[in-house]
C-alpha cells in the first residue's frame, strides 16, 4: 500500500494523502523533465567541436514553485555554459524552457489569478482564499496583484493609440456606463463604441473616461477615432443621451442614426403610473417588433391614440423620434435583433457591474479604466457575430434594403 511519510517517517496530520500523491508525482516528473532537457542539449552538441564548452554542473539551491497541484519544490541541474556568440562575442548560456530563473509560478496559476481579482476576489483576499486550496501563499500577495493593474493601465494606454485604419467598422454601439470610484465622490462615466467589422464579428472600438455623457465628451471620443484612421460607420445605435448624437454628427455626419428602444422603453415608462405598464409595454413591443416600417408607423399612431390624452409626455418620448426609432427597418431583417438594442454593450458591463459591486468600485478612475477593459478583452472572445455577417459587406458597399428585403438594382435604361 502506497503511504505518504514526513520527514521524521510519521504520516502528517491535516494534510490529503491524495494531494501529497499528487505533489510528489509532480515533483519527481517535473525533475525528470528537467534531466532529461540537460541531456538532451548536452547530446545535441556531441558532434560538435568544443563539446567541452558546456559540462554539467551539479544542481541549483531548492526552490518552491507554484502549481495548479500546488507549491512544488525542485531542484533543477545546472549547465556550465562557456560558449559565445562568434559574431558578437556575447556570452551564450542555457536557459531551461520548462523551467526559466525567474519562474516561481506556472503561467496557468499566473493566469488565474487576474481572473479571479477581475471577476470580484479583492486583493487581501487571495492568502485566505487560496492558501488553503493550493496549499502555499507564495505569490498571492497584494503587490502582486497591484503590479498586475499597473501591466492592465499601460496595455490600455497602448490599446488607445493603435491605428484604426485598416478595420472597417460598418455599425456601432455607443454607451455611456457610470461605476462607483471607491475613493472618489464622482461616479466614473466609460464611453464605450463597440463596433461590426465588415465580416460581422463584433470587437471593442473605444473606450475613454468622460464627463457624464457630454457633448464635449463624447466629442473627444469619436474625434481621436476618426485621427487613428477610423471611417464612418454606416449605422450608430445608443440611447436617447444628446451629447452622443450631438458629437457623432459633427465628426460623423454620413452616419444614420437608431435609438436603443430598451432605453426608450425605460424612459416611456417612468413618465407613467405602474398601473399603465403592462399595457404600455405591450403596445411598445407591436412597434418594435412589427413585420415592417409602415406596421410600426401604424402601431405608432394607436399607441399616441391610446395614451396621448392621459400622457401626454410619455407618448412624446416615442413620436417625437419615431424615425430615429424605426432606422432598423432599412437594413437586413436578420439585423433587426442586433440593432433596436445596445445590448452588446450592456450585457458585457454587467461583469464589471458585479466586479464593482463586490469591492465598492475601483479605487481611482485609472483602475476602473483597467479594469473595464481587461474584462470586455476577456468577453470579447465570447462574443458572436451578427446573424447573416455575409450581409454586413452589402450594407458597406451601399445595398439597399427596404423592410429588412434586400432591393435589386434596376438596370439602367438603354
Amino acid at each position: 500500500m502506497l503511504t505518504v511519510v514526513a520527514e521524521d517517517g510519521q504520516r502528517r496530520d491535516g494534510v490529503s494523502l491524495l494531494d501529497d500523491i499528487v505533489r510528489e508525482g509532480a515533483r519527481r516528473m517535473l525533475a525528470a523533465t528537467l534531466e532529461a532537457e540537460v541531456d538532451a542539449c548536452l547530446a545535441e552538441l556531441a558532434g560538435e567541436r568544443g563539446r567541452r564548452l558546456v559540462v554539467r554542473k551539479g544542481y541549483a539551491q531548492p526552490r518552491r514553485v507554484m502549481t495548479g497541484a500546488g507549491p512544488v519544490e525542485v531542484v533543477a541541474p545546472r549547465v556550465n555554459d562557456k560558449r559565445s556568440d562568434p559574431v558578437t562575442g556575447q556570452r551564450k548560456r542555457f536557459r531551461s524552457a520548462i523551467l526559466p530563473p525567474w519562474c516561481r509560478k506556472s503561467p496557468k496559476v499566473a493566469e488565474v489569478l487576474p481572473l479571479l481579482y477581475l471577476h470580484g476576489l479583492s486583493t487581501g483576499d487571495f492568502v485566505p482564499a487560496l492558501e488553503q486550496f493550493l496549499g502555499s501563499a507564495a505569490g498571492l500577495s497584494a503587490a502582486a496583484i497591484t503590479r498586475l493593474t499597473a501591466q492592465w493601465t499601460d496595455e490600455y494606454r497602448a490599446w488607445c493609440k493603435r491605428d484604426l485604419s485598416q478595420v472597417d467598422y460598418v455599425y456601432v454601439w455607443a454607451d455611456g456606463i457610470h461605476v462607483n470610484v471607491r475613493l472618489e465622490e464622482d461616479k466614473l462615466c466609460l464611453l464605450v463604441i463597440v463596433g461590426v467589422r465588415a465580416d460581422g464579428t463584433k470587437e471593442l472600438v473605444a473606450l475613454a473616461d468622460g464627463y457624464r455623457e457630454s457633448t464635449g465628451s463624447w466629442g473627444d471620443v469619436l474625434r481621436d477615432c476618426a485621427g487613428r484612421g477610423m471611417r464612418a460607420p454606416v449605422l450608430a445605435v445608443g440611447d436617447g443621451a444628446l451629447g452622443c448624437w450631438a458629437a457623432l454628427r459633427e465628426v460623423f455626419p454620413d452616419t444614420r442614426e437608431q435609438q436603443d428602444w430598451v432605453h426608450k422603453t425605460a424612459n416611456v415608462l417612468a413618465a407613467l403610473p405602474k398601473s399603465a405598464h403592462p399595457g404600455t409595454k405591450a403596445a411598445l413591443a407591436e412597434i418594435w417588433g412589427a413585420e415592417d416600417k409602415i406596421h410600426a408607423q401604424l402601431a405608432a399612431r394607436r399607441f399616441a391614440d391610446l395614451y396621448g390624452a392621459k400622457f401626454g409626455k410619455a407618448v412624446a418620448k416615442v413620436t417625437d423620434d419615431l424615425n430615429e426609432l424605426l432606422t432598423f427597418y432599412d437594413y437586413p431583417a436578420e439585423h433587426w435583433v442586433h440593432l433596436r438594442t445596445s445590448n452588446p454593450i450592456e450585457s458585457t458591463f454587467a461583469t464589471v457591474r458585479h466586479r464593482t459591486r463586490v469591492t465598492k468600485g475601483p479605487g481611482s478612475r485609472t483602475a476602473g479604466l483597467a479594469m473595464a477593459f481587461k474584462l470586455i478583452e476577456a468577453a470579447q472572445d465570447r462574443w458572436r457575430a451578427v446573424n447573416a455577417p455575409h450581409l454586413v459587406a452589402l450594407v458597406r458597399a451601399g445595398a439597399r434594403f427596404t423592410n429588412g428585403r434586400l432591393v435589386e438594382r434596376e438596370e439602367p435604361a438603354a
